[in-house]
């Protein structure tokens, strides 16, 4: 079976590519990089060159166009400022009832649309991607929720005429899990990017770099995108 794997550059999908390579092969395995209006491109700069690592065919695709009506936090067209605290702050803000403000409407469900017609078209049986429980907690990300995972996967599966299925290997894994999960697969974190900032090095406040900095510690290393 050959796998397509979404793959922004960052911890989550990186591990998941790691996790997809080592269970296929490398040559069964396709990259898929989706730039959707972000303020930088540092993330897919990132994609790139843990796609030439690994030696894999990688695939982009621009959806900017289809989220330039909305004001996420994330993208370029935005004034808003990307909040400078962890995501469970400011769940506890929203009182857990909304999405935080770097939420893109209904990305994930776009990704995942526009992979299943690539992978369908590249002869693909499975897609993965990188959702994970912390994203999901307190409605700050719905799009990565296992009840969002079930939907998509029963309508992907449905519409492919029960030829294509989607994969969310951390669905219910926090991000220390994601993290202990590529160690052992020795995924080059080096290579990867996850702050929403566009600068030279990470800039350490934003909610990613806050969580990704503790999914780290928590597994007793440092980041090694920071040494």
């Amino acid at each position: 079976m050959k796998a397509l794997v979404l793959s922004s550059g960052g911890v989550d999908s990186t591990t998941a590519l790691g996790m997809a390579i080592e269970k296929y092969g490398k040559e069964n395995v396709i990259a898929l990089s989706i730039s959707y209006g972000q303020k930088h491109d540092k993330e897919i700069q990132a994609a790139e060159a843990v796609a030439a690592y690994y030696g894999i065919e990688q695939l982009f695709l621009d959806l900017a166009k289809i989220f330039r009506y909305s004001n996420s936090s994330l993208l370029k067209q935005s004034t808003d400022e990307i909040p400078e605290e962890s995501y469970s702050e400011q769940i506890k803000e929203t009182g857990g009832e909304k999405p935080v403000s770097t939420y893109v409407p209904f990305r994930n469900g776009l990704f995942l649309s526009s992979a299943a017609s690539i992978a369908l078209s590249k002869d693909c049986g499975v897609i993965y991607y990188g959702a994970h429980a912390d994203d999901a907690a307190g409605a700050a990300y719905p799009d990565c929720s296992p009840a969002f995972n079930d939907a998509m996967n029963t309508a992907i599966w449905e519409g492919s005429g029960c030829q294509l299925k989607i994969e969310a290997p951390f669905i219910h894994m926090n991000k220390a899990d994601v993290v202990r999960t590529g160690l052992k697969l020795k995924v080059p974190y080096e290579l990867t990017w996850s702050c929403y900032e566009g600068g030279d090095r990470p800039c350490g406040k934003c909610a990613t770099c806050l969580d990704r900095a503790a999914a780290f510690a928590a597994n007793g290393v440092t980041d090694p995108a920071l040494v």
